[in-house]
């Protein structure tokens, strides 16, 4: 059986031509069982994954199913609800890289991917990541750790911000104060593989692969 309509040109482009019709079938069955047999998705249905239950991050991998930024529709704003072009936009973001994408897909790939994340850390969606937004996450991300302290927590977010502000802006005299990330300043941190730098990874790919 085949899926109840084409997917749109904008949709396919993300996915590319490496993502077969099969796999875009597996994933409309994937659609269904999370929605229910429903039209769409609400956050309320990603409960019904075991896997993300108890990733400190859970909260915020939810959210970015519904980030407006990420579904293309807005620069700001979540939706209440998503279809599966929607589901599909999101899932694009997960694919890895294919090894017949020449010089300007992978640029554009890595781009995506790279602004995906930005959004996660960029949580008041104002186009920067503060110091106080990565603290959050930091701590999140290694609240499950009962050997690591909240201070300590924030000392490794303080010192990765130190150093993407070094990389971003080079150095800075002692009265200066970083504002934050743009996402330039993202990419820039990305060339030199910094957003691995920075401690953590906000997407376990393992674990999004379950919404597969």
């Amino acid at each position: 059986p085949g899926l109840p309509w084409p997917i749109p040109a904008p949709v396919t482009s993300l996915l590319s031509l490496a993502v077969t019709s099969e796999q875009i079938e597996h994933l409309h069955r994937r659609f269904k069982q999370l929605s229910q047999d429903q039209l769409t998705i609400r956050k309320e249905n990603f409960d019904s994954i075991p896997d993300l239950e108890f990733n400190p991050i859970r909260g915020k991998i939810v959210h970015a199913f519904f980030d407006k930024r990420n579904l293309r529709q807005a620069s700001d704003g979540l939706a209440d609800e998503i279809n599966f072009e929607d589901f599909l936009t999101i899932m694009s973001y997960f694919r890895p890289i294919e090894m017949n994408m020449d010089e300007e897909q992978l640029d554009r790939f890595r781009k995506e991917k790279l602004k995906f994340l930005f959004h996660m850390y960029d949580s008041d969606h104002d186009g920067k990541i503060t110091l106080q937004e990565y603290r959050n996450v930091v701590e999140e991300l290694l609240s499950g750790n009962p050997h690591l302290e909240k201070e300590s927590a924030r000392s490794i977010a303080d010192g990765a911000m130190m150093e993407a502000a070094s990389i971003c802006v080079g150095q800075m005299g002692p009265d200066q104060v970083y504002e934050g990330i743009t996402f330039e300043d993202f990419l820039k941190v990305g060339d030199v593989s910094a957003h691995t730098k920075m401690h953590v990874r906000f997407l376990n790919v393992d674990t999004i692969a379950h919404c597969y």
